[in-house]
């Protein structure tokens, strides 16, 4: 079995208004990752996210570059127990 593993994530730098939440988004699906992603009020994009470890690891190289417009200056990652609480993986509004 697969080490099953939560990550809570906040990508700082120009990361609202370039499509970072539709990209973290796609990327959270293409893993077989579960979670939510939405923009916060201090600009920052937040994440939570679960799945394998070795998933999620890549899914946060992905976020370090981010989509084509963005400017990542640093994504701050702190892990979490699996708690199985998502679904899928959302975009909040």
């Amino acid at each position: 079995m697969a080490d099953k593993n939560g990550a809570h994530i906040f990508i700082e730098g120009r990361v609202q208004g370039v499509g970072f939440r539709n990209f973290a988004q796609r990327y959270g699906y293409l893993l077989s990752l579960k979670g939510v992603v939405k923009n916060i009020a201090n600009g920052q994009v937040e994440i939570e996210v679960e799945g394998d470890r070795s998933k999620i690891d890549l899914f946060i190289e992905h976020l370090h570059r981010g989509p084509a417009l963005a400017k990542v200056s640093k994504v701050n990652v702190s892990w979490v127990p699996f708690a199985n609480k998502f679904t899928e993986f959302s975009i909040i509004l």
